[in-house]
C-alpha cells in the first residue's frame, strides 16, 4: 500500500469501511446503501452524493472495480488493494476494541 492510500484511507471513514465490506461481493450503489442500513439496524444510511462520489474516488484509486452493467447499475467488486486496505483498518479497530476493554 503506497503512502497516498495510505494517508487518504487510513483511518477511513465508515462510508468508506462500510463500502469496501459490502463489495467482498460484487454489488451497486443502491444494493450498498440497503445492506449497510440492514446491517446498522438503520443506524447508518448512506446518502446518494456521498456514496457514488466515494465509489468513484475508491476506483480511481484501485480499491474498487467495475465487474458489469446490471439494468442500468453499475456492479463493483473490491480488488485486492481494497482487501488489504479493509484488513488494516480491522487490525486498527480491533486494537482500539482492546485497549478499551483493557482499561
Amino acid at each position: 500500500m503506497d503512502a497516498h492510500i495510505k494517508k487518504v484511507y487510513v483511518p477511513m471513514t465508515e462510508t468508506g469501511f462500510y463500502i469496501l465490506l459490502c463489495l467482498q461481493e460484487p454489488n451497486h450503489g443502491y444494493g450498498i446503501v440497503q445492506k449497510v442500513k440492514t446491517m446498522t439496524g438503520g443506524d447508518i444510511v448512506l446518502a446518494p452524493g456521498t456514496m457514488y462520489g466515494s465509489l468513484s474516488k475508491m476506483e480511481k484509486d484501485g480499491l474498487i472495480s467495475f465487474v458489469r452493467e446490471e439494468d442500468k447499475r453499475k456492479i463493483y467488486e473490491i480488488t485486492a488493494l481494497g482487501r488489504e486496505v479493509l484488513e488494516t483498518e480491522k487490525k486498527r479497530i480491533d486494537r482500539l476494541y482492546r485497549n478499551m476493554k483493557e482499561m
